[in-house]
């Protein structure tokens, strides 16, 4: 019998949560228990136990600190360590995040220096969250997100990047080195692959560059050139040298659009305001080539939305997609924004 089916391990779970007051999600933090009895009786190597521990540790710190700030909508800003200040690319950043965080926003960096640092400046103190990495050499966690206590340091790049991006509902990505275009990169996967709800991506670039448009070059003429994307896979971005459009962007993707889910084979969009049937109509000609069968139809909360019962209230379309249409989601968002009916100011989002 193994220790995942020994009921006498359970019991001794159980009494260890029992004994630290753990009340909720018991069931959760059973299988992480056992998960970890199960690395000592498999004969893990000390190293890859290290490994596990420093990463767990790291994620509850995380979790910790974006805890309190669970209902604020959060973007993401990446960027180069190395860009100074004054830098248009720096003015662009500072703009950007001081503009979001006027509308409620709170901003996330990787608490270095350069980008990082003008984002945190832009979105003062009280709107920003910090994610460092500890490096043997050039970047070091800035004061402005040190100082009020919005931080946490990582160890290792993969359990910061999971906070950079978990629990933002936009990104805004500005010209950078290997790990800017790591963190840039991550995204576009994310999103082609339908592994990350879909959420507004902004390329911003100083007036007048070309480190964006060299790269959709790059990603038009050999990646989907050669077939190994598809055409518009680099539609779901916008590229631009505007603040104002970069701030725009962000916050107009949920203007109508509220959230989505997936009940089986269909797919449920949320929207803030009920389409009339000649919109519909329209949606279904427009779109239509991305259901499998039928097209767009309302509907009333499914029995499987349930346990979201925030959501009972707001109108719904659904449709059966086909898998690859998961591209086509973005196009399909903005439509929905676009609609006469749609409100007249994006509202904040909420996580999802």
């Amino acid at each position: 019998m193994s220790a995942n089916e020994d009921p006498r391990i359970t019991e001794a779970l159980d009494a260890a949560m029992d004994a630290a007051g753990v009340r909720e999600q018991r069931a959760l933090v059973r299988r992480i228990l056992r998960a970890g009895v199960g690395l000592g009786t498999d004969g893990t190597e000390r190293l890859d136990l290290k490994i596990t521990a420093a990463a767990v540790e790291e994620m509850r710190a995380a979790f910790r600190l974006f805890a309190p700030f669970v209902g604020t909508p959060k973007v993401t800003i990446f960027g180069s360590a190395r860009t100074q200040a004054q830098d248009p690319l720096w003015l662009g950043a500072e703009a950007v995040a001081h503009g979001l965080a006027e509308q409620g926003w709170m901003v996330v960096t990787g608490a270095g220096p350069g980008i990082m640092e003008a984002a945190a400046t832009g979105a003062g103190p009280e709107h920003s969250l910090g994610v460092s990495i500890r490096l043997p050499f050039e970047e070091q966690p800035n004061d402005l997100v040190t100082l009020d206590g919005h931080h946490v340091s990582m160890k290792y790049f993969f359990t910061r990047k999971l906070m950079l991006v978990k629990e933002s509902l936009g990104f805004v990505c500005l010209p950078g080195g290997f790990g800017t275009m790591d963190e840039t990169f991550e995204l576009l996967t994310l999103q082609q692959t339908g592994k990350m709800v879909p959420v507004p991506i902004v390329l911003l670039d100083r007036p007048g560059g070309t480190f964006w448009r060299g790269l959709e070059r790059f990603v038009t003429e050999e990646l989907a050139g050669s077939g190994m994307i598809a055409p518009g896979d680099l539609d779901r971005v916008l590229i631009t040298e505007s603040a104002e459009e970069a701030i725009a962007e962000i916050t107009g993707f949920w203007r109508n659009y509220h959230s989505l889910r997936w009940v089986g084979s269909d797919l449920v969009l949320r929207l803030r305001a009920e389409p009339s049937d000649a919109e519909v109509a329209e949606l279904n000609e427009r779109f239509g080539t991305m259901c499998l069968s039928g097209g767009f139809a309302r509907t009333a909360p499914l029995a499987e939305e349930r346990d979201e019962p925030e959501t009972a209230a707001l109108p719904r379309l659904v449709f059966t997609p086909q898998r690859r249409a998961v591209g086509e989601l973005h196009r399909l968002i903005r439509a929905l924004n676009r609609l006469a009916s749609a409100p007249d100011e994006a509202a904040a989002p909420e996580p999802v």
